[in-house]
């Protein structure tokens, strides 16, 4: 909501030294969120003048329309003589007044004016339009034309009210109240302690006889509607100037008398009315819910269907608005360009009023994807007690501005409803803030948000008769909420409103103070671990939303029975496209790694760890539990019984450069390797022993694929893969070449490890380190050879590391491969002699040898 500073001193006696910056901090304590502060002007210095155009020269021989004019600008130019000036618009005519800049001045952006020379002629000024000043849209895309009463050479800047300042106000959804300038002029005169100068209150004549004829068939979509009369409009009638620059500063386009007037009371009292054509109107004016599958064209020109559950309102004909939202063409109001065009001027009007269900109108609204000025604040809340006030103030406006007559009828429809009341203790904003207000204070702030306060004579007599308090029973505030107010629902409401107006800064700052000797989980300190051991390798975290499409598994390879095809799905989906649950972390930073990739960064390693889903064999469905106790253990453990299975996993992609080319050497591709490594590094952290073997799965390559495995109670159990992945998947999910990738259940991992990271030892004896290469058949897995050197070599072995592959069949045979270990020996209380480690390393390659059938490269 855009609020003009100077429209707002209308309602509020600011002090005039006030800026548009102190209201700003004012309403920002008060809880408005006022996002900025737009100075209207603020670079714009004159001469800015009126002028009357006095003759126009068509230039020829121009690729466009090009007029040479003179305009008299009165005594403004010093010399009293017309100015020549060159304009290429078409929209004015000889005698118009217009806005004229003369040299010197400047205009918004920093545009200095000077006389100069163009199109064959001198031009000693501009004749400006509104968007060259700054005003924003008039409906016009032309020259600004001035009426015709307007004084020559009068200071356009005063005249066009060009100077101001404008705040603009984020208004939340349950403060309707603020879509307008009543409204936030109530809360500037709370936040100044100023008196409000209520535009609402006006003189209303009640209902009569003589009113339009109105129905509401639906009293709970309508419960209010009030219609007025105004005849004889004169079709000449323009909107001021006055009132055409409130609109524009507010962000609405000027359009006609009888709209702008609507608007203009709109913005003021936050009351959205409709004016129509009387003449266009046949019959009596109705409110009901539309016949499925009727039609109503809008006053934005499109054809609607409308559905059974539309508030829409009627004439004898059908459908002529669509209630709260938007207007229908059959009775639009027609001004005078119409008029000019062969159509009739709208000359009687007849002003609808009314207040809205705010679920209707919302729906209304989302159905016909139709968003409004009027529906915003009917969804948000209007003040049903408005609606006689705005209508009254739009027949006051038309009958000052366009010579019309007020009709005597009055009509108004009205469903009785309560007032909203609510019983407060006069602690709860105490409570809710752990500050002592005290109760007048309470009192206070809630009479200043237009409450009634009423409490027990006994709590009033202790509050204002000398300091004590009542006895004897409980302190309740009954508090009536004001009509403007439908936000103010319950006590806690009430509490929000005490705190706001007394500051949320001034509210204590307390930190909770935890008890001693708790602080994360060995699970917590685990997961941050193994994040920042990733992060120390060159991995970026790229958390992703958990939800999939069932497609993608089929991008990925997956076999039609595997388990990962078995989703949970979601009865509301924040997209249709991606209904499921995730069962694998790779869809997601598979596709963090395209998009990427996509935008020129091709050097990528990401992780993440976060649940996947794996639905139980056995569905249940959870209980729906009260509210007005603590859950049983039981009933806990029903819940969590009903919840799908949810490991936790971590999982990297990789792709481009794993080391960046430079002076230092031609830099390496990231391979299947790297995603190996990032699993051994995720197992040091967990304190685990990882086994990794050659597999077959899914979305890799099946012969650049490592199967990840632990050891649990003796069993050998999978709990992931890494490598390179297969050229199929890399196609059909649009990723970049020979990227690898790994995951792995990180929960399994967390339960073999120790949980208790292992300092590295420093032993202050000396490693003994022989290598040994070994030749096996091609089809052994290399991790099942050094499983059997590190049993052979015993409790001396402290590392082993594979350094070489040969594969060479002239000297190792067909099918045959060597593979060459360096083997390291380390006793901790002793230097061990050559024959000790010597013996280790034979005692390793015999158990390799029996194991695996390797044997020592000759």
């Amino acid at each position: 909501m855009r609020i003009p500073l100077s429209w707002l001193r209308e309602y509020v006696d600011l002090p005039a030294t006030e800026t548009g910056r102190d209201v700003q901090a004012k309403l920002i304590s008060a809880g408005l969120e006022v996002e900025t502060v737009e100075h209207l002007g603020a670079d714009l210095k004159g001469p800015l003048v009126v002028g009357q155009v006095l003759t126009i020269e068509e230039l020829e021989g121009f690729k466009k329309p090009i007029r040479f004019c003179t305009v008299d600008v009165g005594q403004a130019n010093g010399t009293g003589e017309p100015q020549e000036i060159v304009c290429g618009a078409r929209n004015f005519a000889v005698g118009d007044k217009v806005v004229v800049v003369l040299p010197g001045a400047t205009l918004p952006g920093g545009f200095s004016i000077s006389a100069r020379k163009t199109y064959g002629k001198t031009s000693h000024g501009m004749i400006c339009s509104s968007d060259e000043l700054g005003m924003g849209d008039d409906g016009t895309h032309g020259i600004i034309v001035l009426p015709p009463e307007t004084e020559v050479g009068k200071d356009a800047i005063e005249l066009l009210e060009l100077v101001d300042e404008v705040l603009d106000i984020a208004v939340t959804a349950n403060r309707g109240d603020c879509l307008s300038l009543r409204g936030v002029a109530r809360e500037t005169a709370i936040a100044y302690g100023l008196p409000l100068r209520d535009p609402a209150l006006l003189d209303v004549p009640g209902p009569n006889a003589f009113g339009y004829p109105v129905k509401v068939s639906d009293p709970v979509g309508c419960d209010r509607f009030t219609a007025r009369t105004v005849t004889g409009l004169s079709p000449e009638a323009r909107s001021p100037i006055w009132l055409k620059r409130r609109l524009q500063k507010v962000g609405m386009r000027p359009i006609s008398l009888a709209v702008d007037v609507t608007n203009y009371v709109m913005m003021e009292l936050g009351q959205p009315l409709h004016a129509y054509d009387r003449s266009l109107v046949q019959g009596t004016i109705g409110v009901r819910r539309a016949a499925e599958g009727e039609k109503i064209v809008t006053l934005d020109g499109v054809e609607r269907k409308l559905h059974a559950e539309d508030l829409v309102i009627t004439d004898d004909r059908g459908p002529i608005g669509l209630a709260g939202v938007m207007g229908g063409a059959d009775t639009e109001i027609a001004d005078h360009d119409a008029a000019e065009n062969g159509g009739n001027s709208t000359t009687d009007v007849v002003i609808e009023a009314a207040h809205f269900d705010q679920v209707s109108v919302a729906r209304t609204a989302r159905r016909h994807k139709l968003s409004s000025e009027a529906s915003r604040r009917f969804e948000r809340g209007v003040d049903p007690q408005a609606a006689a006030a705005a209508a009254q103030r739009t027949v006051d406006l038309l009958v000052l501005l366009a010579g019309g007559t007020a009709e005597a009828g009055v009509t108004e429809v009205i469903a009785p409803t309560a007032p909203h009341t609510v019983t407060v203790p006069a602690d709860h904003p105490d409570k809710v803030a752990g500050v002592t207000y005290g109760r007048e204070t309470v009192v206070r702030r809630l009479q200043e948000v237009g409450c009634d306060v009423y409490g027990s004579s006994a709590a009033w007599n202790a509050s204002l008769g000398g300091g004590g308090r009542a006895t004897g029973g409980k302190d309740e505030l009954i508090v009536t909420v004001p009509s403007w107010r439908p936000d103010l629902a319950d006590a806690n409401d009430l509490a929000e409103e005490v705190i706001r107006l007394e500051g949320y800064e001034n509210l204590p700052s307390t930190l909770p103070k935890p008890p001693a000797g708790r602080g994360l989980t060995a699970r917590q300190r685990l997961h941050r671990r193994i994040g920042r051991a990733l992060a120390g390798a060159g991995y970026v975290e790229a958390p992703n939303y958990p939800f999939v499409s069932e497609q993608v598994f089929d991008q990925l390879g997956l076999e039609a029975d595997d388990p990962a095809r078995r989703v949970v799905k979601l009865v509301n989906p924040l997209s249709d496209e991606e209904p499921a649950l995730r069962t694998s972390l790779l869809p997601g930073l598979l596709g963090a790694l395209r998009r990427n990739d996509g935008r020129g960064s091709h050097d990528l390693a990401l992780f993440e760890t976060g649940l996947v889903f794996q639905p139980c064999e056995e569905q249940r469905v959870a209980a729906n539990l009260s509210v007005d106790r603590r859950p049983s253990e039981d009933d806990i453990a029903a819940l969590n019984a009903a919840l799908p299975h949810q490991p936790r996993h971590v999982a990297v992609v990789l792709a481009g450069a794993r080391e960046q080319a430079g002076w230092w050497g031609k830099g390496r591709t990231a391979d299947w390797a790297d995603a190996v490594e990032a699993a051994r590094t995720v197992a040091r952290e967990a304190g685990a022993e990882l086994g990794v073997r050659k597999g077959q799965y899914g979305p890799w390559h099946p012969g650049r694929c490592a199967e990840l495995t632990v050891t649990v109670d003796g069993a050998e159990r999978v709990i992931g893969h890494a490598g390179e992945l297969h050229p199929r998947v890399l196609k059909a999910l649009g990723l970049p070449a020979r990227a690898c990738a790994m995951e792995l259940d990180l929960d399994a991992l967390e339960q073999v490890g120790d949980g208790i990271p292992q300092a590295p030892g420093i032993s202050t004896f000396p490693v003994a380190t022989q290598d040994v290469a070994l030749v096996v058949d091609a089809f052994v897995p290399a991790s099942d050879v050094e499983a059997a050197l590190r049993e052979g070599a015993g409790e001396l072995l402290e590392s082993i590391r594979l350094f070489d592959v040969y594969e060479n069949a002239e000297q190792l045979g067909e099918g045959r491969k060597s593979l060459a270990y360096a083997l390291r020996f380390r006793a901790t209380d002793r230097t061990l002699t050559v024959d000790e480690a010597s013996a280790a390393r034979e005692s390793a390659v015999t158990l390799a040898g029996d194991r695996t059938g390797a044997v020592l490269r000759g």
